[in-house]
């Protein structure tokens, strides 16, 4: 199943979750630690409001708004793309929002793996990705693409109990992310 249809088959959960996934393994370039987006993790697993922990996260990203570290080119594109992520979170967990979010959530992180590493994606846009084209795909997008269809399988198998391994699959999404964008800024990829 593509990744679209796997979006479109989503619950709110799974949907949350996967937006929520994309933006974590983005944080590196928002200049964020790896626990700020905690608080939306366990709001998902416990069923509670996030519109708190949301606030809180965007606080503490917002200080980080230049975070580029004049790397320029992709790497300042990759960076506004995070950051509409984190802009664009919807304060409820209501279908409609959630859907969109994440839809695009998973645009944004595979822009944004694609403009990051150093091999050529083939494909002329994302879309082709998301729809299941594989031929010619760079490893980092191949990389993101098999993470974000984990996340929402793992939702729709196990619900809730799902949300405990799609963490793990982003924490080690966000450690690779975290290394090219640690290569890039010292000039080596």
């Amino acid at each position: 199943m593509s990744l679209v249809e796997l979006i479109a088959q989503a619950d709110e959960r799974g949907l949350a979750a996967s937006g929520l996934a994309c933006l974590d393994r983005c944080v590196p370039l928002l200049g964020g630690d790896d626990l700020v987006l905690r608080p939306l993790w366990a709001s998902l697993a416990d069923g509670s409001d996030w519109s708190a922990g949301l606030e809180k996260a965007r606080g503490s990203l917002a200080f980080g708004e230049e975070t580029g570290g004049g790397a320029g080119g992709g790497a300042d594109e990759a960076e506004t793309l995070a950051r509409r992520m984190l802009d664009a979170a919807p304060v409820s967990q209501e279908a409609a929002g959630v859907r969109r979010w994440a839809d695009a959530c998973s645009v944004a992180s595979l822009q944004i793996h694609r403009l990051l590493d150093p091999a050529e994606d083939a494909a002329p846009s994302v879309d082709t990705r998301r729809e299941g084209g594989t031929e010619g795909m760079s490893p980092l997008v191949a990389a993101e693409l098999r993470r974000q269809v984990t996340v929402l399988e793992l939702l729709a198998g196990h619900g809730t109990a799902g949300l405990r391994r799609a963490l793990d699959v982003s924490t080690e999404g966000r450690r690779v992310l975290r290394a090219v964008v640690s290569r890039r800024a010292r000039g080596l990829g």
